[in-house]
């Protein structure tokens, strides 16, 4: 996180940053909304492929959100 916010940072991005959880313990694990629009990310580093699914109380609720899953083999692309 410290470098995702060193990154939007440096490149002069304003973006509020959120965490997002229901009663039912659905989560996302970082929302950005830089004015233009919502992004979701969820982190997953475990060994595990395929895709993550996004709480389909999320997608409902904001349809126009962008949603990306963040792992090993990306984070480069995140933080950079």
């Amino acid at each position: 996180m410290a470098e995702r916010m060193k990154y939007l940072r440096y490149n002069q991005i304003d973006a509020a940053q959120y965490f997002w959880r229901t009663t039912q313990q659905q989560e996302i694990d970082l929302i950005e909304d830089d004015g233009d629009g919502l992004v979701a990310y969820e982190f997953k580093w475990s060994g595990k492929k395929g895709k993550t699914r996004f709480p389909q109380t999320f997608t409902d609720n904001y349809p126009g959100a962008k949603t990306f899953n963040i792992t090993p083999e990306n984070i480069e692309e995140f933080i950079l």
